[in-house]
Formats: structure tokens, C-alpha cells, sequence
């Protein structure tokens, strides 16, 4: 018990995006390395079509990419994927899945992950935001801020489809604007700056 209460308090970077999403996902992927000691979730819009995200994303990271099932153990040095038509909870250091909340018109789940991580997770929380349609995730913002978190959201000229980035930039709880690789930057010294704070 006390080893899994030790071992559950590392970040979680939730990556949340849609159309153009892909790009993003695999320009910030490439230059992450595989040991930081954080967890990563691509909660991507998808509707009715099967995500292939767990089958292209290996070919740009070492990191092992899992499709979530539920009850799944969330662990450091995985990059994890959510399916479609599911909307995505954290409880107990596991994944959870419910049916999609908002089966038609523009989906939530980045919104609805990022608000049960706020309630759910006692690590680090990034969140992150790059292209997609629609605004999903930038109502969870701010309250990612007001527990601690960092907030990023992918430069709109960067993007495939801004409007997603944008959405996030308005909420005015945004703590940095940058490319995908200058993402990856920012969640490396995150991470760094976590080791170091638990060695000292």
C-alpha cells in the first residue's frame, strides 16, 4: 500500500487534440526521452472511427504506447492512448472508462479527463493542448492552474487547426505558447525539475 501511495505521485501530461492532432503528437514524441519518470495520455477526439494512434505512435518513441482499457494501471514511461467513443476517468491510480458523455455535437473528453485528474491525481499535472477543432479542454484550464498545474497550449502558426490551441489561449489560463518541440523543452525541464526537488 505505502510503495503504490509512493509510486502514484509522478506527472501525468495530458495531450489533448483532434484534427491535426497527429502532427503534434509525433513532433512532440520524438523529442521526448523515454525515462523521465511521467506518464502520457493523448485524449484525441474521436467519435465513431477506431483510433490507430497506438499502432503509428511507437514508430516515434521508445516509450511503450497503450490503448486504455479500463482499470488499466497508470504508469511513468508509458505513453497511453484513449479509445473512441469513451470518455476517460482517473480513480485509484487506474484509468477508468464511462460511455462518451457528448455523443454528438463537438466532444468533451479533454475537458472531462482534465477535471477528473484535478480531483484524482495527487501528482504533477501538464496539461497540454494542440490542434484540433472546437474548443474542448479550455474550460478545465484554470482549474488545472488552481491545484498546481502547468498549462500549454501548441502556437496557433504551428498548428494544422488552430482552433483549439486558440480556445485554450482564451480561457486566460494559459502559461505557455510554443511549437510541439518547444513543448517537449518545457515538459523536460518540468521533469527534470521534479527529480531533482525529490532527490534533494
Amino acid at each position: 500500500m505505502n510503495e503504490k501511495s509512493i509510486a502514484k505521485d509522478f506527472p501525468i501530461i495530458c495531450v489533448g487534440g483532434s484534427a491535426g492532432g497527429l502532427d503534434a503528437y509525433t513532433r512532440l514524441l520524438q523529442n521526448l526521452p523515454s525515462d523521465m519518470g511521467v506518464a502520457i495520455v493523448i485524449v484525441n477526439h474521436l467519435r465513431t472511427v477506431s483510433t490507430l494512434l497506438h499502432e503509428i505512435l511507437p514508430y516515434h518513441t521508445k516509450m511503450p504506447v497503450e490503448l486504455i482499457t479500463e482499470r488499466l494501471d497508470i504508469q511513468p514511461n508509458h505513453v497511453f492512448i484513449i479509445p473512441e467513443k469513451r470518455d476517460l476517468h482517473v480513480f485509484n491510480d487506474e484509468f477508468r472508462l464511462k460511455p462518451i458523455s457528448k455523443p454528438r455535437g463537438w466532444p468533451d473528453v479533454i475537458t472531462v479527463f482534465l477535471r477528473s485528474l484535478t480531483k484524482h491525481w495527487d501528482g504533477k499535472l501538464i496539461a497540454v493542448i494542440v490542434s484540433g477543432y472546437d474548443g474542448d479542454g479550455a474550460e478545465a484550464l484554470c482549474g488545472i492552474k488552481e491545484v498546481g498545474g502547468i498549462t500549454i497550449a501548441q502556437k496557433p502558426n504551428t498548428a494544422a487547426q488552430p482552433d483549439m490551441p486558440e480556445s485554450a489561449i482564451s480561457s486566460g489560463c494559459i502559461d505557455f505558447i510554443l511549437s510541439p518541440e518547444d513543448i517537449a523543452i518545457e515538459i523536460r525541464r518540468i521533469a527534470n525539475a521534479g527529480k531533482n526537488k525529490s532527490a534533494s
